[in-house]
């Protein structure tokens, strides 16, 4: 076995071991002292929790999942056209960059309310929510990418007289790529608490009704083990998230290495 196979199942194995000892704690201290499932449910309450309800859960999962996802494209998408257009001049920096920061630093949940009146549709007020809290992130990024070029390499175009085109698609971008991924690994974990954030706020029920409705619900109805399998979901949901950013991340560096 290779060291790097070996420090990547030790990189596994670590976190795993700590989160089993973690949750055979939980489950003993639940067991030892008798506490009722209504105040704090062991795991083994969650996990029937989760079996129990799964279908619906599992629903529940994937409406906020679609709602996180088209956020992070769109955020993606968005965050990039913003930040070429801050690139292009310090004026246009200047006057447009504090309005960006405003958007970053007011909650959302102060916000979301008016957003779901204005747009009546469930599906595309929740993006929007989500959007706007995760697309900061990668302007942010993308922007100190597009800046942090090499000099030298910046007076190379600027001697052969490269058109801003040119040194922007040519020079930039490729600059920008790894600051870019790691604004984009920040952004999905945010997509995914604006997600849960927006149907806090909107209450959505029927079919569209995501993991925050669930929650809602169970606290209404006392049934705090399916609140925390709820809560659960969104964990896992967040961290297979971030997994396979980062695993995006590392194979988008790999090959824009490999040809830069």
């Amino acid at each position: 076995m290779g060291e790097t196979t070996r420090a990547r199942l030790a990189a596994v194995a670590a976190p795993t071991l700590v989160g089993v000892a973690v949750l055979l704690a939980w489950q003993a201290g639940c067991r030892l002292w008798h506490i009722p499932p209504y105040l704090m449910p062991a795991p083994g309450d969650i996990g029937a929790a989760l079996v129990q309800n799964g279908w619906a859960l599992l629903h529940a999962l994937r409406s906020t999942l679609l709602v996180t996802m088209i956020a992070l494209g769109l955020s993606a998408v968005l965050g990039v056209l913003v930040a070429f257009l801050l690139v292009q001049s310090r004026m246009i920096e200047r006057s447009l960059m504090p309005y960006v920061i405003v958007m970053q630093v007011t909650p959302i949940v102060a916000v979301a309310p008016l957003i779901i009146i204005l747009v009546k549709t469930t599906l595309p007020a929740l993006v929007i929510c989500a959007t706007l809290i995760a697309i900061f992130p990668i302007i942010s990024n993308t922007l100190q990418g597009l800046r942090s070029v090499d000099p030298g390499l910046a007076a190379f175009f600027r001697m052969h007289k490269a058109t801003r085109v040119q040194t922007l698609l040519r020079l930039q971008v490729p600059s920008a790529v790894p600051m870019f991924m790691a604004g984009l690994r920040i952004s999905s974990g945010l997509a995914l608490v604006g997600a849960v954030v927006a149907e806090f706020v909107a209450g959505t029920g029927g079919n569209s009704a995501g993991l925050a409705y669930e929650i809602l619900q169970s606290g209404f109805q006392m049934d705090i083990p399916r609140m925390f399998a709820a809560l659960a979901l969104i964990t896992l949901a967040g961290l297979v998230l971030y997994g396979v950013m980062a695993g995006l991340q590392q194979w988008v560096l790999r090959r824009w290495h490999e040809h830069g």
